[in-house]
């Protein structure tokens, strides 16, 4: 069942906040009972593509293949270009695989994602999802390939201590980047994601053990300003954001006390790349909170 007349809002608070908006929510339990908005259309995954990521890493521990505490040195001299964790420590770390996880999720870490993913290998990422039946998800570059893919394409440097002012930059060159279009970047639709965390939250994406983890991760996420924005306090809410210039997404599971579970997934183009876009990100929690909504009440 398609819980239609919410669909136009959601629409008009996208448009008001300067963006398009593409978006798909459901029940965990339920794939019938949704909300959707342009949800088979390809996005652009920014880092929403570590949810997958993360999976991987736990799958391959439920199945023995790592150890989650076993220790990771990250030297000074290995890091990828980021604002947060590892990406911005200066001097040597170790930590575990489950923390370099941690970071991944709940800051968004692409030195932590990165590591990760030359531990887990892009080819088993692509054969989970292929189990999955995920035929329209995928996450072909880490962190430091789409980043440099992205500074050639635009002739910026992201490494400058002067932030990049991409306002200022040739529109026909952001509307070519490679990174920005998901025809040619880590890509999914908003259904797919839904589709994903469902299986998580429902331990049917690996063993139960590997989708516990990446509930508990999921839960850590720091980040207050977009899905979880639209919800009252006592009702819980595990996500991954996604950022990059004109781009700002999150996908999550919002759980009610009374058992109610409802995977939504928000992604956005907006009309301007001024890089702080407030009223897209409170955006993203009003959509979210308009959808589950409407699911509560179908």
């Amino acid at each position: 069942m398609q819980a239609v007349a919410v669909v136009d809002e959601i629409t008009d608070v996208f448009r008001s906040a300067g963006a398009r908006g593409y978006v798909h929510a459901r029940l965990v339990d339920d794939a019938g009972v949704e909300v959707g908005l342009d949800a088979d259309t390809p996005v652009v995954t920014a880092s929403v593509f570590k949810v997958p990521v993360l999976l991987e890493l736990t799958r391959q521990a439920a199945a023995g293949q790592l150890d989650l505490t076993d220790r990771v040195r990250v030297p000074a001299s290995r890091r990828t270009t980021g604002p947060t964790g590892l990406s911005v420590m200066l001097d040597d770390v170790e930590v575990s695989w489950r923390d370099l996880a941690f970071f991944m999720m709940s800051v968004s870490d692409n030195t932590a994602t990165d590591v990760v993913m030359e531990r887990v290998g892009v080819d088993n990422i692509a054969a989970t999802l292929a189990s999955l039946g995920l035929k329209e998800t995928a996450v072909d570059q880490d962190c430091a390939a789409l980043l440099a893919e992205l500074a050639t394409d635009l002739g910026i440097d992201l490494e400058s201590e002067e932030p990049v002012a991409f306002t200022d930059l040739d529109p026909a060159k952001v509307a070519a980047a490679r990174a920005l279009n998901a025809a040619h970047t880590n890509r999914t639709t908003p259904r797919e994601m839904t589709e994903l965390l469902s299986l998580i939250w429902a331990d049917r994406a690996g063993p139960a053990d590997a989708c516990a983890e990446a509930r508990r991760i999921m839960a850590l996420q720091v980040w207050p300003h977009r899905l979880s924005s639209g919800f009252p306090d006592g009702v819980a809410v595990a996500g991954k954001t996604g950022t990059l210039p004109g781009i700002r997404n999150e996908v999550g599971v919002v759980a009610y006390p009374d058992g109610g579970r409802y995977a939504v997934a928000v992604f956005t183009v907006a009309d301007s790349l001024a890089s702080q876009q407030p009223a897209i990100d409170a955006a993203i929690g009003r959509a979210a909170r308009l959808a589950v909504d409407a699911l509560r009440s179908a």
